[in-house]
């Protein structure tokens, strides 16, 4: 079916094909990352953007032998293709497949695991400093994007990369997104490089008058040996070069003749080497072009069709929509996310309250202190962010926030597992470090109308200092008819039952009922709670939950270790009778698949706990 990509087995493959070849090759890779991603779903604007990039990287590094770390690591399914594990991409983000990220453990060509951004040139630092005290002159490659770049992390170590004058290189790939529109300082500096209005007619209009004739032609190849010079007359410096790195850009990241050329260039250079490298996202596929953002991260779908934005009511849609209405009344809420508009529901408030509300980037941590300065302002900030992302704030939260006891509210999108992307994007620990933190609030919705609740209680004031709302991806909810309004501390007892008592953490409510479903067809009944108020814990009706019951179960969709089962634990262990206390969670490391196989997998579906619980009750 494809007449070069079935013979390519290993990079070695890749070095012994011509340009034309290599761009044959490139046409093959986009249309079965179409038809593949189309069947699996995953990241595929991004991989799109990347082909003609990681076929010139591997045609003139030497992996597994140099190092290459990909930022973030959604870009790298091309690099799976070409380094042995076509045949596995079609288990690619299922359960027991290959993952959609780099993985040390997966193969020997991925030098470091990633997921998250900001660290790709950090982690080649260490790599080849590592290489330089064994005496070792490989190659390592840091590829970073022009989002992830604009992280914290990454310009400190640019910063150390220039200090230090060792061997390095990054690759900047530049396509002005990151899963939204790149935005900041930073990203003005790059399109300042990359699209100087000035220089580029200049220079298009020169070449084409100096190529009539061969005096012409001379002068054009002279004038490209000193291009560079041409372009500082109309750019000036870059950062990289101001930073003292030797800088080559922009190039045409679609052009492999040209980036083979300029990296075989920047092997021979000593010193921190960057070349900006400007490309598509969604490059060859109409819809992926056209909708960067519909086509980062995608679902299965029919890849004749352009997506359609999901119209379905989620958690995140919730969250964004009763942010506009009580904004409406209240104008002191202000909502700050990093890079995640879209993803976290919020880009309906960007464009109804564009002066209330502040992308910052991928720059969690300054998101937080940031917002920490609204509320010390007297505005009431809505800090809106992932919750695997939001661990990278975990000093700005318990410094700028708790310990001043500032009115900051945290919305925690995709708590708990969410599926496909695996061990990096789980939210398993936002109960354990938002929980120990000094005057913080953690809440848990198990519907929409509790969310919604809970946002309005936030902003009420009814609490004095920082909130945590944690939520899941998607619309998971517990379906309760007449469920009581939202008060704080007081949980929400569904049923009441004499064997065991099943304390639910938010969207596991859902999965508590039927296990007392379950339970009742066997014989035995269940009094569960859907907890609401994780922090503070009710003490006086867990001492009553206690007194009750021989057996008391915690269900939370988070790590264990850490979680607000084991503070139930504690708490029960120490009033002194002899309730038994059991705690059912996630491990601390949870692989990749759908939702519904990892439940069944670590033991969290509703079979498995009644059995379970029928074991212990009997």
């Amino acid at each position: 079916m494809y007449t070069i990509l079935d013979g390519i087995n290993n990079p070695e493959d890749v070095k012994k094909l011509n340009i034309k070849e290599l761009d044959a090759l490139s046409d093959e890779i986009r249309e079965f990352l179409i038809d593949s991603v189309s069947k699996t779903g995953g990241h595929l604007a991004s991989n799109l953007g990347v082909v003609e990039l990681t076929i010139a990287l591997l045609k003139v590094f030497d992996f597994p032998q140099d190092n290459i770390v990909w930022d973030v690591g959604h870009q790298s399914y091309v690099y799976k293709l070409l380094t042995g594990r076509k045949d596995g991409m079609v288990s690619l983000r299922q359960f027991g497949g290959i993952s959609g990220f780099p993985k040390r453990n997966e193969s020997e060509f991925d030098s470091f695991n990633t997921g998250h951004s900001s660290t790709s040139i950090s982690a080649v630092l260490g790599l080849n400093e590592a290489a330089y005290l064994d005496g070792n002159e490989n190659f390592s490659v840091a590829v970073i994007g022009d989002g992830a770049l604009s992280g914290g992390m990454a310009m400190e170590a640019l910063e150390n990369a220039a200090e230090s004058k060792k061997n390095c290189i990054v690759i900047l790939n530049d396509n002005n997104m990151s899963i939204s529109k790149s935005v900041g300082g930073f990203t003005k500096h790059l399109n300042k490089l990359r699209s100087a209005s000035a220089y580029l007619t200049f220079k298009s209009k020169l070449e084409n008058k100096l190529s009539k004739n061969n005096i012409g032609k001379k002068t054009i190849l002279f004038l490209k040996s000193v291009k560079d010079s041409i372009r500082h007359l109309f750019t000036g410096n870059s950062l990289f070069e101001n930073l003292g790195f030797a800088y080559f850009g922009p190039i045409d990241g679609h052009d492999i003749k040209s980036m083979t050329q300029m990296f075989e260039r920047a092997k021979k250079i000593s010193g921190p080497v960057l070349l900006h490298v400007i490309t598509t996202k969604g490059k060859g596929y109409k819809f992926a072009e056209e909708h960067p953002e519909i086509y980062h991260g995608v679902s299965t779908f029919e890849s004749t069709k352009c997506i359609e934005n999901n119209s379905n009511l989620t958690y995140s849609r919730v969250a964004g929509n009763t942010l506009c209405e009580l904004a409406e009344k209240d104008k002191d809420i202000t909502v700050v996310t990093a890079a995640m508009a879209v993803g976290t529901g919020t880009d309906e408030f960007s464009e109804k309250f564009p002066d209330r509300f502040y992308d910052v980037g991928i720059a969690e941590q300054h998101a937080v202190t940031f917002a920490a300065g609204l509320a010390a302002g007297g505005k009431k900030p809505f800090v809106v962010i992932y919750s695997s992302f939001l661990q990278r704030a975990y000093d700005q939260i318990l410094h700028d926030v708790c310990l001043q006891n500032l009115n900051v509210t945290f919305l925690i999108d995709r708590a708990g597992i969410v599926g496909e992307d695996g061990e990096t994007h789980h939210g398993l620990f936002d109960i354990g470090f938002m929980s120990q933190m000094p005057n913080m609030t953690v809440l848990s919705p198990a519907n929409y109308a509790e969310f919604t609740q809970m946002i309005e209680f936030a902003v009420s004031g009814a609490v004095s200092g920082p909130v945590a709302i944690r939520y899941p991806r998607g619309k998971n909810q517990l379906s309760v008819d007449n469920a009581p309004y939202f008060e704080l501390g007081i949980p929400h007892v569904i049923s009441g039952g004499k064997d065991v008592c099943i304390i639910a953490c938010g969207t596991m409510s859902e999965t508590a009922v039927l296990v007392s479903e379950r339970l009742q067809a066997s014989g035995k009944s269940a009094t569960v709670v859907n907890l609401r108020t994780l922090i503070p814990l009710n003490k006086d009706f867990l001492s009553d939950m206690a007194f009750r019951h021989n057996t008391v179960v915690t269900i939370e969709d988070g790590a264990i270790c850490g979680g607000i089962g084991e503070k139930i634990s504690a708490y029960i262990a120490g009033l002194g009778n002899r309730t038994k206390c059991i705690n059912i969670g996630y491990p601390a490391v949870v692989t990749h698949g759908s939702c519904e196989k990892l439940q069944r997998h670590y033991g969290l579906d509703s079979v498995t706990i009644a059995e379970e619980l029928l074991k212990i009750i009997n």
